[in-house]
C-alpha cells in the first residue's frame, strides 16, 4: 500500500473511533446529571449519591488494567465492543430501575465497561503516526468534550417523556453505537510478535509504577494521576462553590459548564496540535501543568461572576495541554507490546484519583473554607509540574519493565523536538489524553 493510501486508511479508522467515543460520551452525559434526582426519588440520601458516583470510579479503577491486558492479547476492537455493550446494558438498567440497588448495578456495570478508556488511547497510538499522535489524541478528547456538551440537553429533553426515557434513549444510542463499531471499527493492534513474553499478574504493572517511580513511564503515569487528583478535586466542589459564593442554582449553573466545555473543545480540536508542533510534547506538558496550577490557585480570588469568567479558561486550557501530552509521551516511551497495559495502568491511577479527590475536596470545602480545595489542588498540580521537569526531550522505548537507566535521558540523540524534522527524516512523537475515564 502506498504511503498516501495507508494514511487515508489510518484517518478512516481514527474517524470511526472518534465518532464511537463521541456517541458514548453523549450517552454517559445523558445519565450523569440526572443520577442524584433518580437516587433521591428512590429514597436515597445525598450520601447514597456520593457512593453511586464513587462506585463508577471504583469499577473503572478495577477494570482498566484488565482491559489493557485483554486488548494487548486479543486486540483493541473486542475490548472496545465489550465496553460499549456494557454501557448499553447499564443505561437500560438505569432507565428501568425502581430501587437504589439497581442504580448501583447500573453504575458498576457502566464503570467496568468504562475501563476501556486506555484501550481507546492505545487504538490511537496503534493507528496514528508518532508525529501526529498529539493532534489525534486531542481530537479524541475533543469528541468526548462535544458529547459532554450535548448529553445533558438530550437528557433534559428526554425526561419530559417519563422517568425511564433518558436511560432508554441512552441505551438506544449505545446499541446503535455498538452496531456501528461492529461494522466499521477495524482492529488496530499490529500482529503479535512471536517472541514469548512472561505472563505477570494483572496488577504487576501498577505495582511497578509504585515501586519504581523513577522509571520514565512510571513518572509519566504519576504526573497523569497527580494532575487528575487536582482536576477531580476542583470539579467535585465547583457546583458547591458557585452556589455558595455566587448564588448560582441548578437552573442557572448550566451556562458555566457549557462555557468550560466549549473552551475545552476548541483547545483540543483546534489549538492543541499547533501548540505541540511549536513547543514539543514535553514543553506542552509543562506549560499545561503551569497554567492549570495558576488557574486553580487564582480561582477563589474573583468576587464577581465576570471576574470568574476571566479566570475559568486557565483550567480547561491547562488540562487540554497537560493530559493529552502526558498520554502521548506514555505511548512513545512504552514498549509497543505493552501499550494497552500501560494505558490501562494510567487509567487505574486516574480512577483512583476520582475516588479519593471528591471525598477529600468536599471535606476540605466544609471544614476549612470554600477556597481551600482550589488552593490544595493548585499545590498538588505544582508537584506534578515539578515532576515534568524530569522528563527528557528524547529517549528510547523502554516501558514499565525496563530499568530506569535504559530509558534515555537528556543526552539521547534518537529524535529531535516535536514538529522539527530529524536529520534522518523522522520527527519526534507527540501526544494527547482521554476522558475521562471521561475527565
Amino acid at each position: 500500500m502506498t504511503a498516501r493510501g495507508n494514511g487515508r486508511a489510518q484517518l478512516r479508522r481514527l474517524a470511526v473511533l472518534i465518532f464511537v467515543c463521541f456517541v458514548d460520551a453523549i450517552g454517559f452525559m445523558i445519565i450523569v446529571p440526572l443520577l442524584p434526582f433518580y437516587a433521591l426519588r428512590l429514597h436515597g440520601t445525598p450520601e447514597t449519591v456520593g457512593w453511586l458516583i464513587a462506585s463508577f470510579s471504583i469499577a473503572q479503577l478495577l477494570s482498566a488494567p484488565v482491559w489493557g491486558r485483554v486488548s494487548d492479547r486479543y486486540g483493541r476492537r473486542p475490548a472496545l465492543l465489550i465496553g460499549l455493550t456494557a454501557s448499553t446494558v447499564a443505561f437500560a438498567v438505569f432507565g428501568l430501575a425502581d430501587a437504589v440497588w439497581l442504580l448501583f448495578v447500573s453504575r458498576v456495570v457502566q464503570g467496568a465497561g468504562g475501563g476501556t478508556t486506555g484501550v481507546a488511547q492505545a487504538y490511537v497510538a496503534d493507528t496514528v503516526e508518532p508525529k501526529d499522535r498529539a493532534r489525534a489524541l486531542g481530537w479524541l478528547s475533543s469528541a468526548t468534550s462535544a458529547g459532554v456538551i450535548l448529553g445533558p440537553a438530550i437528557g433534559s429533553f428526554a425526561a419530559h417523556l417519563g422517568t425511564a426515557a433518558p436511560g432508554l434513549v441512552a441505551a438506544g444510542l449505545c446499541l446503535v453505537n455498538v452496531l456501528f463499531a461492529w461494522r466499521w471499527l477495524a482492529e488496530s493492534k499490529p500482529a503479535a510478535s512471536h517472541a514469548a513474553r512472561p505472563r505477570r499478574p494483572i496488577w504487576h504493572p501498577a505495582w511497578l509504577v509504585v515501586r519504581h517511580p523513577g522509571n520514565l513511564v512510571s513518572r509519566l503515569i504519576w504526573i497523569y494521576g497527580i494532575g487528575m487528583v487536582a482536576f477531580s478535586a476542583m470539579t467535585s466542589v465547583l457546583a458547591l462553590y458557585l452556589g455558595a459564593d455566587f448564588g448560582l442554582t441548578d437552573k442557572t449553573i448550566g451556562p458555566i459548564f457549557a462555557y468550560v466545555g466549549v473552551l475545552s473543545l476548541v483547545m483540543r480540536s483546534l489549538l492543541l496540535g499547533p501548540i505541540v508542533d511549536r513547543l514539543g510534547e514535553s514543553w506542552t506538558m509543562r506549560v499545561g501543568a503551569l497554567l492549570l496550577a495558576v488557574g486553580l490557585l487564582v480561582y477563589p480570588i474573583p468576587h464577581t461572576l465576570w471576574g470568574l469568567l476571566v479566570v475559568i479558561p486557565l483550567v480547561p486550557i491547562g488540562t487540554a495541554l497537560l493530559f493529552p501530552s502526558t498520554t502521548s509521551l506514555m505511548s512513545r516511551y512504552s514498549d509497543p507490546g505493552e501499550l494497552g497495559t500501560t494505558m490501562g495502568v494510567a487509567q487505574t491511577f486516574s480512577g483512583l484519583a476520582r475516588v479519593i479527590a471528591p471525598l477529600a475536596a468536599t471535606t476540605i470545602f466544609q471544614r476549612l473554607g470554600h477556597g481551600w480545595p482550589f488552593y490544595v489542588a493548585g499545590g498538588v498540580v505544582t508537584l506534578a509540574g515539578a515532576l515534568t521537569l524530569k522528563i527528557p526531550r528524547e529517549g528510547r522505548v523502554g516501558g514499565l519493565h525496563a530499568p530506569r537507566e535504559s530509558q534515555g535521558g537528556e543526552g539521547e540523540e534518537r529524535s529531535t523536538s516535536a514538529g522539527e524534522p530529524d536529520r534522518a527524516g523522522g520527527e519526534e512523537e507527540k501526544d494527547g489524553e482521554a476522558l475521562s475515564g471521561r475527565a
